[in-house]
């Protein structure tokens, strides 16, 4: 079962732990999390059921390329760690 993970920076905000789920790609897996723990939903998913631009989400350690669809393929043995991305300058 791929597992979710929420970085600590997220946790700040939404206290979750990890997940074990069953899914084939990450939007499957956000989902099944979302339903367990709602809260988290509004965090990470915007009104327009996009990814928000402040949340970046890696599969296996390298980042999603399908940011919109999050249709990016996930493995039994899959980690899916969701991080607050960092922005300024």
């Amino acid at each position: 079962m791929p597992r979710v993970i929420f970085a600590p920076a997220i946790q700040r905000h939404v206290a979750c732990g990890e997940f074990d789920v069953v899914a084939h790609t990450v939007r499957e897996a956000l989902n099944v999390v979302f339903q367990q723990d709602t809260r988290l939903r509004n965090y990470i998913i915007d009104d327009q059921n996009l990814l928000r631009k402040h949340v970046t989400i890696f599969v296996d350690s390298n980042p999603i390329v399908d940011r919109k669809q999050m249709s990016d393929a996930t493995k039994t043995d899959s980690e899916i760690y969701v991080v607050q991305a960092l922005s300024g300058g």
